[in-house]
This record gives C-alpha cells, sequence and structure tokens, in this order.
C-alpha cells in the first residue's frame, strides 16, 4: 500500500467504513496513520466514535482522524484571489476591494471543501504520518477534487501571463515619468500566488504517482453501483489517477437455509460478483461481509478490519 490511499465511490456504498477500517488495521500494524474525511456531510467521526475537527484528533494508537474544513479551503482561496486582485491593480487595472468582495458574497468559490482538502496531501506528506488514508465525497466531489489541482492550476497561470502582460505595457509608460523608481514596490503577493500554484502541482502529480498513490472504488453488488463504478474507473484512468482496486462491500456471504429472500439475495450477489470480476478483469477484488443492519461502531469496524486488504 504506497502513502495516500483514497476511498471513493458512489453515496451510501460505504466509503467511510472502509476508510476508517483501513485506518485501523494499518495502526494495528504499527503505522501511525491519518484517516481524513473530505466529504462535505462528515461521517467519520461517528464511524470512529470521537469528535473531529478541521485538525487531527487521536483515536487510538497510531490512529488520527480529522474533517477537512471547508471555510479553510475558503479563507485559503480567499487569501490567493485578493493576492491576484492586488497584483492586478499593481500592473494598473481598476480593481476594488469591493469589486473582490462581491466575487466571494456571490458564492464565487469553487469547491472550499475540495480547496481545504488539497492541503491534506502536501501538509502531511511528512515523516509525522506512515500512511493517509482518505474517505472522499460522492462520486461527483471526488472528480472535482481530482480535477481542481489542474483547473486552478492552469487559470493561475492565466491570469498570471496577462497580469504580466499588462504590467509589461504599464511599467514601460511609467518609466518614461518616473524613471527607476516605477519599478519600486513589493512582490510577496506574487511570490503567495506562485507557491500556491506550485503546491497545485506538486498534488496534481501526487495523485497520478502509483509508488505514492491508490484510489480503491467502492460499490456493492447491485447494477447500479456497478454502472456508475465502471464510468468512475473509467474516468479515473482518464484523469491517470492509479485505480486498481474494487472493493466490493456488504456481500452476503451466507444465508440461512430456511429464509428463502436470504437465499435469492445471496444468489444475487454471487451473480453480481460474477459481473464485477468480468467486467474489471486485470483489477484487484477485495470482498467485503454484510455485517447486518445493527452492525455499526467499534465492533462492526474490528470486524472489517480484519478482512481488509493492507
Amino acid at each position: 500500500m504506497p502513502k495516500f490511499v483514497l476511498y471513493g465511490g458512489k453515496g451510501g456504498v460505504g466509503k467511510t467504513s472502509c476508510a476508517a477500517a483501513t485506518g485501523l488495521a494499518l495502526a494495528r500494524a504499527g503505522e501511525r496513520t491519518l484517516v481524513v474525511s473530505t466529504d462535505p456531510a462528515h461521517s467519520l467521526g461517528d464511524a470512529l466514535g470521537v469528535e473531529l475537527g478541521g485538525e487531527p484528533t487521536e483515536v487510538t494508537e497510531n490512529l488520527w482522524a480529522v474533517e477537512a474544513d471547508p471555510e479553510a479551503g475558503q479563507a485559503q482561496y480567499e487569501r490567493v484571489v485578493r493576492a491576484l486582485a492586488a497584483e492586478f491593480r499593481r500592473a494598473g487595472l481598476d480593481l476594488s476591494e469591493a469589486d473582490v468582495d462581491r466575487l466571494f458574497e456571490a458564492g464565487f468559490v469553487p469547491g472550499s471543501d475540495e480547496v481545504a482538502s488539497l492541503s491534506f496531501f502536501l501538509d502531511y506528506d511528512a515523516d509525522r504520518w506512515d500512511r493517509v488514508v482518505f474517505d472522499t465525497a460522492p462520486t461527483g466531489h471526488t472528480l472535482r477534487l481530482l480535477t481542481l489541482p489542474d483547473v486552478l492550476g492552469e487559470g493561475l497561470s492565466t491570469a498570471m501571463q496577462i497580469r504580466g502582460e499588462v504590467r509589461q505595457l504599464v511599467d514601460r509608460a511609467r518609466s518614461v515619468v518616473f524613471g527607476p523608481a516605477a519599478f519600486w514596490g513589493s512582490d510577496d503577493d506574487a511570490e503567495d500566488i506562485e507557491s500556491f500554484r506550485a503546491d497545485l502541482q506538486a498534488v496534481s502529480e501526487l495523485l497520478r504517482d502509483p509508488a505514492r498513490t491508490e484510489f480503491r472504488v467502492v460499490l456493492l453488488p447491485e447494477t447500479l453501483a456497478i454502472e456508475e463504478s465502471d464510468r468512475l474507473v473509467e474516468r479515473l484512468h482518464r484523469f491517470e489517477v492509479p485505480v486498481e482496486t474494487l472493493v466490493v462491500n456488504r456481500v452476503l456471504e451466507s444465508a440461512d437455509e430456511d429464509c428463502e429472500r436470504c437465499r435469492a439475495r445471496a444468489e444475487s450477489h454471487e451473480r453480481h460478483l460474477d459481473e464485477i470480476r468480468d467486467r474489471f478483469d486485470g483489477m484487484e477484488i477485495q470482498v467485503l461481509p454484510d455485517l447486518g443492519p445493527e452492525a455499526y461502531g467499534a465492533d462492526a469496524l474490528d470486524r472489517l478490519a480484519e478482512r481488509i486488504d493492507i
């Protein structure tokens, strides 16, 4: 298992339980592990039985957990936008603070949750953690998370290129009037923007590096979940994100002979498992059992941690 492991898939398939169980299994194996929830509707704290916030909280020996804070993502993005606005003003464009404020009042913050989540790929890529496990949001949010470094990075590059061209023209005009004094000023804002863009590039490379990152798709043995997972795997391959593992969750592995409905459900699950193995030929298939409607909390995680492949 590489350092970063992301669990993704359709809503309601058990991504949170899989991520929490993986973190628990790794911690018990002696790996200092951080589990990160990037889902706006956080449920990681409920699964682990602890109250979580925007800073890592110790859950048990070798295991910490955290829930990405969208307000932190908005604040980070707002700092970059304001720095960019300052750069444009220095380049000679008429852009007031009120103009910038209106962008945020209108909710012009692309993916606050995703921006907040990106920091965990870099801030925690250090000796503090041996493994970082991500419990991602349902498919649409996850795809935005994966594409955000490229989208924002390209946008910042274009903005800085325009800023450079405008500033060059303005500087030439100013130099005629003010001479060398026209070029006095601070480049701190530009450095902040370049630093943020460099971080985005680093995350983009990290997400595509199979030596450091693995994406695991979680699904149920059901037709709709299989179809959505097929589309997700195809999109991940298109983004060059390494995905080699499918986790088929809540599989009824045995049924009471006296329960006709249970036998039919077990047979249906087996048929869907055969379909999954055929359709996703070449990928690793992990099968996790259906623990029943009452299976929740520490006991359920213990049972999943014993089965999950680390």
